[in-house]
């Protein structure tokens, strides 16, 4: 979906349409959500701080979140997409891969199939998406962002060295500021370059990741898509309107613990993993994490656990943090958990090793 946040807001109020509109809670420490694409005229892009934001286009319209109203346009999209296909990976609420190698309308190619999808989106949502075609999951994400907005890009099997060889090194998944430093001291800026590196050279750099970089180099991509991915974990987090001292995080934590409590009753699956994070004014992240003998039962449990974990953290007192977030994670299935044996049943939450 293009810019999603944005044209929803511009989608449901005329008087957003043609003008920049930035997704963000206002405030020091708010990051952009999403901004439309006249915003993006002047450099404002998502996760940006939103001061900055407000900075580089001064005549801005901030409009607060409401994921509860993106969540139900995404919900819409879904509909859209299963009546074509039910591989379909989601990504995030806006992005996510479909498998149509074989479609329910029986459309004779996949580029029918998501110019089919993109009307049905326009006609029936009033908003606008844009798609890659390709043969793997890796080249269709670059298609996707090739002709952005309101766009179509196709790579043929034919078609793939010409694409992708002439690309910064820097498009591939994975490759970011330090592994980017790394492939520059050995000279390479592009994907032709990085085809050209021998083999051996890359697994010594990269160990395991230099296989995956052999392959992108040469568009292999054999991940499948894959509907309905079981949750892994969940979290939620917040960032402090100024620094604070570990002392002062109690109010935020238990907020916090409020909102992981509600989304965790919505799974299927159990959590077995109790998660605190921390980042510090310096950017530091810390974590600290408990997986209990037996489930926490209740909001109050959880939050208890959540406590009892800040005190694991050993900084010194004058230490002051910008954010905190609590999560959870190891989900199991709810009979698998059942069967697992009390591992700690002497144990007080007092008393966990550091």
């Amino acid at each position: 979906m293009d810019a999603f946040y944005a044209s929803v807001e511009q989608r449901d109020d005329a008087q957003l349409r043609g003008k920049p509109v930035i997704v963000a809670w206002l405030g020091k420490r708010s990051v952009v959500c999403a901004a439309s694409y006249e915003a993006r005229a002047f450099g404002v892009h998502s996760a940006m701080p939103a001061i900055r934001a407000e900075r580089l286009c001064p005549s801005a319209i901030f409009v607060a979140p409401d994921f509860t109203r993106y969540r139900a346009v995404s919900n819409s999209v879904r509909e859209i997409f299963k009546r074509h296909t039910d591989l379909i990976e989601p990504l995030s609420l806006d992005e996510a891969y479909l498998d149509v190698t074989e479609n329910k309308m029986a459309l004779a190619t996949a580029t029918l199939v998501a110019r089919t999808i993109r009307e049905q989106i326009r006609q029936e949502l009033s908003l606008t998406a844009s798609a890659g075609v390709a043969a793997n999951k890796f080249l269709a994400k670059l298609a996707s962002d090739w002709r952005k907005p309101d766009g179509l890009f196709v790579i043929q099997p034919e078609e793939i060295d010409r694409f992708l060889l002439p690309l910064p090194v820097g498009r591939l998944p994975g490759v970011g500021k330090v592994t980017g430093e790394k492939l520059a001291n050995l000279g390479i800026k592009t994907v032709g370059d990085l085809r050209r590196l021998d083999f051996t050279v890359l697994e010594r750099q990269f160990g395991r990741y230099g296989l995956r970089l052999h392959g992108l180099a040469r568009g292999i991509d054999d991940s499948e898509v894959v509907p309905d991915r079981p949750t892994q974990s969940i979290s939620v987090e917040d960032t402090f309107e100024h620094d604070v001292p570990l002392a002062e995080t109690e109010p935020m934590i238990r907020r916090l613990v409020e909102k992981l409590w509600s989304a965790s009753r919505k799974e299927s699956r159990i959590a077995r993993t109790v998660v605190l994070k921390l980042k510090t004014s310096e950017f530091k992240i810390l974590t600290r994490s408990h997986t209990p003998g037996s489930l926490p039962s209740s909001c109050e449990e959880l939050t208890e656990i959540a406590l009892r974990l800040r005190e694991r953290v050993e900084l010194s007192p004058r230490q002051r943090y910008r954010l905190v977030g609590v999560g959870l994670s190891n989900f199991r299935e709810s009979e698998e958990t059942a069967a697992q044996p009390d591992l700690f049943p002497n144990r007080r939450l007092g008393r966990w090793p550091k």
